[in-house]
C-alpha cells in the first residue's frame, strides 16, 4: 500500500505563485510515475503535470506549460508542483497521483487551490 499526503495549497491573488507537495509513503516500489491532476467544480479530473521516476521525462497539460514546473526529490519520495502566473481558471482541487508496475494506481486526499482576487 502507498499513501500520499499533499500539502501547500491555499488562496492566492491571480498572478501569484503557490508550491504543491505531496510525500509519498508505504510500500514504494515499481514505481513508474508520480503526477498533478486536479478538478474543478462541475468538471472531470484532468492531469496537470506528470514525471516519470526513471528520469527526468515530464509532460504537461497545454493549459499550464511555461507558468507549471514539476520535480521530484526521490531520497525524501516527494513530488513538488511550482504553480507561477496563477489564473482563476486553475482554481480546483489538486490530486497528487502515483503509478505502481504493473497496475496499482494510488491518490493523495487533494489540496484546495484558489486564485481569485
Amino acid at each position: 500500500q502507498v499513501e500520499l499526503v499533499e500539502s501547500g495549497g491555499g488562496l492566492v491573488q491571480p498572478g501569484g505563485s503557490l508550491r504543491l507537495s505531496c510525500a509519498a509513503s508505504g510500500t514504494l516500489l515499481n514505481i513508474v510515475s508520480m503526477g498533478w491532476y486536479r478538478q474543478a467544480p462541475g468538471k472531470q479530473r484532468e492531469l496537470v503535470a506528470i514525471i516519470r521516476y526513471s528520469g527526468i521525462n515530464t509532460n504537461y497539460a497545454d493549459s499550464v506549460k511555461g507558468r507549471f514546473t514539476i520535480s521530484r526529490d526521490n531520497a525524501k519520495n516527494t513530488v513538488y508542483l511550482q504553480m507561477n502566473s496563477l489564473k482563476p481558471e486553475d482554481t480546483a482541487v489538486y490530486y497528487c497521483n502515483l503509478e505502481q508496475w504493473p497496475a496499482n494506481r494510488y491518490w493523495g486526499q487533494g489540496t484546495q487551490v484558489t486564485v481569485s482576487a
